[in-house]
């Protein structure tokens, strides 16, 4: 089923929950509604489910509007964060439920139902109560009554926060391995970048109701297309730091009282022409920990000292404290850096991103 989302918006007595909402689902991708809490992910999920009316805009199936389709019509289903199973019945009975309201015969019922079960695992536990499973095997019921009507699209809101870090790493690929098998169109909305980033085919990226950015994982992490979605999406966050652009003697420098870097011209020479004084962003992993300070190349290279280690198993996150900004790295942990070591930090240029201080929007990627 191919999704279109035309202008979508939703307020309450003046309070926006959505703002303009436009984007296109291609039939059979997995697009993921990323931002913070209260960002109008949610609301836009559920006015796709029909739960919530647009104030304006429209939204069409197939290229057939939806907006005064009621929810059990719309050939939708949908996993909730809270599973919202009935604790009075067994496994089979909240799988087998939306199938029952249907009235359809008891042997295609358990037919379908064990069909379904055996695809989430769960086929064994069929007479079992909610009470009696486990956090990930609630979580398996729940997508198998959603799957068992066999929709057309799939909405999950938030379905992997009450799992611990372990489970939702195996539900993620379940997920995502069930969603191409089945080739079902899905919405899936998460706070989470990691998720968004590993799971989806396209991911909107949304902030105080507005749509941010659409695009794939890639572009999003690469080209960011506003302050917004560089500080977002990534982990650990990128550095930002106000700079100038200046260009003196064939070179563009980024400088400020403590930065002083020669900055690509492919990257500089928009930035320049746009403004002197922009917002540079750089990732933790595009900074290497160089030897002691001979080997320093000027105009790619910071001094500091080191103000926090945070191990991360594989890596440590270093706080450097940079005259008067902290500027935070990922650093391998065989370096054995320690706090207060005074360190030079190699800077990959290329990788810098530039901004518009006021507007927010790329310098780079507009």
């Amino acid at each position: 089923m191919k999704v279109e989302i035309d202008n979508l918006s939703k307020s309450w007595d003046g309070v926006i929950g959505a703002d303009s909402i436009t984007l296109d689902i291609a039939d059979g991708d997995l697009v993921a509604f990323l931002g913070p809490s209260g960002c109008g992910k949610t609301t836009t999920l559920l006015m796709v489910a029909g739960i919530y009316k647009p104030t304006e805009g429209t939204i069409s199936f197939d290229g057939r509007v939806v907006n005064e389709v009621s929810p059990k019509d719309r050939g939708i289903g949908m996993v909730f964060q809270s599973y919202a199973l009935y604790p009075h019945m067994s496994v089979f009975g909240n799988i087998s439920y939306p199938l029952r309201l249907q009235k359809l015969d008891k042997g295609d019922i358990k037919q379908r139902v064990q069909k379904v079960a055996d695809m989430m695992g769960i086929g064994d536990l069929l007479d079992r109560k909610i009470a009696q499973l486990s956090g990930g095997q609630q979580q398996r019921v729940s997508l198998g009554r959603a799957l068992v009507k066999e929709p057309q699209l799939l909405l999950f809101d938030e379905p992997l926060s009450n799992l611990d870090a372990r489970l939702r790493l195996t539900m993620r690929g379940e997920i995502k391995r069930l969603q191409k098998d089945l080739g079902i169109t899905s919405i899936y909305v998460t706070h989470d970048q990691v998720e968004a980033m590993t799971m989806a085919d396209k991911i909107a990226v949304m902030s105080k109701g507005i749509l941010q950015a659409y695009d794939v994982p890639e572009a999003l992490y690469d080209r960011p297309k506003t302050l917004f979605v560089a500080g977002f999406v990534g982990n650990p966050p990128m550095n930002f730091f106000d700079v100038e652009i200046s260009r003196a003697n064939g070179e563009f420098r980024a400088k400020n009282q403590t930065i002083d870097l020669v900055i690509p011209p492919d990257r500089a020479e928009k930035a320049a022409a746009a403004k002197g004084q922009v917002t540079m962003g750089l990732r933790p992993e595009d900074v290497n920990l160089t030897g002691d300070s001979s080997a320093a190349t000027e105009g790619h290279t910071i001094a500091g000292m080191v103000e926090v280690v945070e191990p991360l198993g594989r890596e440590d996150l270093v706080g450097v404290k940079i005259g008067d900004i902290e500027m935070r790295v990922l650093v391998d942990k065989t370096r054995g850096v320690k706090i207060g070591d005074n360190i030079n930090l190699a800077v990959d240029t290329s990788k810098i991103q530039l901004f518009d201080p006021e507007t927010e929007q790329s310098l780079l990627w507009a």
